[in-house]
């Protein structure tokens, strides 16, 4: 626990930033929740974070290393663009973000020149964005001279820990979508292949939520563990649950009430979005819980389908977020055949207009052939009951068989 004096610190440290404690206890609320904890622990959590700005002040920070690959640099993007001040920043000064081609003032040498010094300190996190480019033996992406691969690799075999955040770092996210020119992958599988043994924190999402982030930084910077993780390797509590387990649209679901086009009527009444290609029930986080942009919203609430940007299989490239839910807006994924793509609905209309027409072409032909029509005349006995009368399967009229033999007189 933090004693009177400690707290009248870290009192002191969030009053220069304008941050109320009030507030400083929802960030706690919002970090227990964004990791699994009961509300209960949100004191625990306070007393940690309080502890440790306070040694932060004294220079105990926790060294990290926030590495750019193959991305579009939103994963940073969302991570930075929050409210200032915000209670998010005092957790920051957990860490010393020692380097970030993204955030860091510094450039060039003077940039490799800490990442180096940082790596033969030892003891740091990597955060890595984006995926892992390994055509043309590495050269589709350099950084400071040498290959973006080389630089991951030395700075991941050394590391306490990977995050791969983004769903580029998990398994090659847009990048590696068809074709994959660049034969991207996420670092989880390239450290695999390579036999490197580094623990690995995939963080899926495009870009990710930062509270999936700062919540996993509380686990291996204030508690010294990693979190629990399932078998991609995420953190279990945020995603273990699909989207459409905590949907606040999900009543109607259950009620069979659904949106089939933006702007009815339905829409305005905030029905179920899954027949407008709606991800939720194959997509596992808790974007529904945590919500985005200090909880006032998510894509769901915003009135947009989910498109499944937190799927993604760390050891296959091509099981991307991407490739398997586009085209957007559709309940079925594109079926791909080659370089060819299609909706299944155009095959299941295409086969149904094959079938009809070869019905049509059928009927004219047994036209032609007069076996339709009025003249044609239904058989009055069977054939091998006139030819075996005594084991007749059929019941009929004298006057048919009659008839029947008659035909048959005088067909010969």
């Amino acid at each position: 626990m933090v004693n009177e004096a400690n707290a009248a610190t870290f009192d002191s440290i969030l009053e220069s930033r304008g941050v109320s404690r009030r507030s400083f206890m929802k960030l706690c609320g919002a970090v227990a929740a964004a990791a699994g904890l009961s509300q209960l622990t949100v004191a625990q959590v306070a007393d940690a974070l309080e502890a440790s700005v306070i040694g932060a002040t004294e220079g105990n920070l926790y060294p990290v290393i926030w590495m750019e690959g193959a991305s579009c640099t939103g994963c940073t993007e969302a991570f930075a663009q929050i409210d200032e001040p915000d209670p998010a920043t005092v957790v920051l000064e957990l860490i010393s973000l020692n380097y970030c081609e993204t955030l860091s003032a510094a450039a060039g040498y003077s940039m490799e020149e800490a990442r180096k010094q940082t790596i033969e300190a030892g003891n740091y996190i990597l955060v890595y964005e984006g995926s892992l480019s390994r055509a043309f033996d590495g050269n589709a992406l350099r950084i400071a001279g040498e290959t973006g691969i080389d630089s991951f690799r030395e700075t991941a075999e050394h590391a306490n820990a990977v995050v791969a955040l983004g769903s580029c770092a998990v398994n090659g996210g847009w990048t590696a979508a068809y074709p994959n020119a660049s034969d991207a992958v996420g670092c989880q599988k390239y450290l695999r292949d390579n036999g490197i043994e580094t623990p690995v924190i995939n963080i899926p999402g495009c870009p990710p939520n930062p509270e999936w982030l700062v919540a996993v930084l509380v686990d291996v910077v204030l508690m010294g563990v990693l979190p629990e993780l399932n078998a991609d390797n995420k953190p279990a509590v945020i995603f273990n649950q699909t989207i459409h387990d905590n949907c606040q649209r999900r009543g109607h679901f259950e009620n069979g009430e659904f949106v089939y086009q933006f702007g009815s009527e339905e829409e305005a009444k905030g029905y179920c979005l899954y027949p407008l290609g709606c991800r939720g029930p194959q997509t596992r986080a808790n974007c529904g819980v945590v919500r985005y942009n200090h909880r006032r919203s998510w894509c769901v609430e915003s009135g947009a389908p989910c498109i499944g940007c937190c799927e993604a299989d760390p050891m296959n490239p091509g099981d991307n977020w991407v490739e398997v839910n586009t085209p957007f807006f559709k309940r079925n994924r594109d079926l791909r055949i080659g370089s060819w793509t299609i909706q299944p609905d155009v095959i299941a209309w295409g086969l149904t207009g094959l079938v009809a027409a070869a019905l049509v072409v059928h009927g004219f032909g047994m036209k032609a052939m007069g076996r339709i029509g009025e003249s044609r005349k239904t058989e009055l006995v069977r054939e091998w009951d006139l030819k075996h009368p005594e084991q007749s399967i059929g019941v009929y009229d004298e006057a048919d068989i009659k008839e029947a033999l008659e035909k048959k007189k005088g067909g010969k």
